[in-house]
């Protein structure tokens, strides 16, 4: 129940903020399930999937979505999650972890200079 609990919140910072599933259960999986970087993260992604469909099917419903940014962006995730996955198995977990909070860090900045 607790996992499924996790997931729901996770799915809902998704549907409001198009991030989560890495920005929320990536920590929760180190932290509190105590996986390692690369296992939470890998798991993150496989749990990411069904809320993007579901969070996405909405937005599309309600014609929130520009297609043909959206389609060309898609290809360029695909190819980037492929290096992605391909750089987690080499990178060793310190980088990953601080490249994380740098990029969060980063991000958070970016927001509040808006």
């Amino acid at each position: 129940m607790k996992i499924a609990f996790i997931g729901i919140i996770a799915g809902i910072i998704s549907g409001l903020f198009a991030s989560g599933g890495g920005l929320i259960l990536v920590p929760i999986y180190t932290y509190f399930m105590k996986l390692d970087e690369k296992q939470a993260r890998a798991t993150s992604l496989f749990c990411i999937l069904p809320m993007v469909v579901i969070t996405a099917l909405v937005y599309g419903r309600n014609d929130f979505i520009d297609w043909q940014i959206g389609i060309r962006c898609a290809i360029g995730g695909i190819i980037g999650g492929l290096i992605g996955s391909k750089l987690l198995n080499v990178i060793p977990e310190r980088y990953l972890q601080i490249s994380f909070i740098l990029f969060l860090f980063y991000a958070g900045i970016r927001i509040l200079l808006k």
